[in-house]
């Protein structure tokens, strides 16, 4: 079965897990633009994305307009519920789903999908059950990382780069 749905944690696979405040209470986050031209070069290929994070904050809302995900959910204390839902939607299974995330709250979610991606920087409790451990930290290209093994697991190499040439 070929990966369909690509998962992916905000804070710390997204980020760098730093959350900034301004002295008026903004809360700042940075992207990496590597990461979401990946993001958007595995949607041209015809394949589906989705933000599961337990945060809420209107910058993540943002980014994901930006980057045109249509399966957004925030403030979720149960990932992998959200996800099994979201699969039951979309008639795929576990089977098609390529999952990031860097921490405790992860956990399940990771477990559950067919293959898991942690970022270097990810809880090495996390890093016991990932099936990869990525060589990028998060917010450092790590889900561009993820994006690229899975184009090339998924033999899809000539098609990503045809994208852009």
């Amino acid at each position: 079965m070929s990966i369909e749905l690509v998962v992916l944690d905000v804070d710390g696979t997204m980020t760098d897990s730093r959350i900034t405040y301004s002295e008026k209470g903004d809360e700042i986050k940075s992207f990496n633009v590597k990461d979401g031209l990946a993001i958007a070069s595995w949607r041209k290929l015809g394949k589906q994305v989705a933000i599961i994070t337990g945060r809420s904050s209107e910058i993540v809302a943002r980014r994901a307009k930006e980057l045109h995900i249509e399966h957004f959910y925030q403030g979720v204390h149960n990932k992998r519920e959200v996800l099994e839902k979201l699969l039951e939607n979309l008639d795929l299974t576990m089977d098609n789903v390529a999952a990031i995330g860097d921490d405790l709250n992860d956990l399940q979610m990771l477990k559950a999908a067919k293959i898991s991606f942690v970022p270097r920087d990810a809880s090495a409790y996390v890093d016991k059950i990932a099936t990869v451990i990525l060589s990028k930290k998060g917010g450092d290209g790590a889900v561009r990382e993820m994006i690229e093994k899975l184009i090339v697991q998924e033999g899809l190499e000539k098609k990503y780069l045809d994208l852009w040439l």
